[in-house]
Formats: structure tokens, sequence, C-alpha cells
């Protein structure tokens, strides 16, 4: 049976280095990055598989501290958890903005709850 995929677009999506104490970026995976993911006005595809997360062309490995919030005054759920990508480590917000975020926050939240019972 092939493995299962959550597929949505975001609207907004920050990368950032964590923990502090990891091994520093080198400016041009900052820039590529910033330019591919964190400073890209476009929807970029997010495919969610069992414990990994790919965005835009980067891939997320090797999840942690996996999170899922609803703002109250906003049409809008967000994704946070840290991450490994190549020998980086990342902390990584997914925010999509839909009129159906209860049914992705839902959608979330059950995957979540299957691969990472333990949060």
């Amino acid at each position: 049976m092939p493995e299962s995929e959550i597929k949505h677009f975001s609207d907004k999506i920050h990368v950032h280095r964590w923990p502090r104490d990891s091994q520093v970026w080198d400016e041009s995976v900052q820039k590529e990055l910033d330019d591919s993911i964190n400073k890209n006005p476009e929807k970029i595809p997010v495919i969610i598989k069992e414990k990994t997360i790919i965005i835009g062309n980067v891939e997320f490995y090797s999840l942690k501290k996996v999170g899922i919030t609803v703002p109250f005054f906003k049409k809008e759920c967000t994704m946070i958890f840290e991450a490994q990508f190549g020998s980086l480590f990342a902390h990584v917000h997914v925010t999509i903005k839909s009129e159906s975020f209860v049914d992705i926050f839902n959608e979330l939240t059950v995957w979540k709850n299957k691969n990472f019972p333990e949060e």
C-alpha cells in the first residue's frame, strides 16, 4: 500500500536556524531559503508524509516538537516543528489560510497523533 500524503499550498512559511547552538548556516543556505521559501510571495507546495515534510524542494526529516495552532481571529492554521534538512537544523512555521482551516487543522492533528504519539 502506498504511503499516504497530505498536500496543501502554504500562504506563509518561515524557516530559521534552531536551536541557537546548532551549526551556523552558510550565507548561501540562508539566501536560498529566503529566495525559495521565506520571502517567496507564491503559494508553496507542502507535502506531508509519515515523518517527513517537503516544502518546495526542501525535505525536512527527524521531525520533533510538532505543533498545530489555530488563531481564533484568523481563518488559518499553522504547523510548527523542529527538523533537520541536510546536515542543518531548523525551526519551521507553515501557515495555511483557508475557509476550511478547521478541516485542515483536524487532518494535521490526526497525522501528528498517528506519527508522533509521544508528543
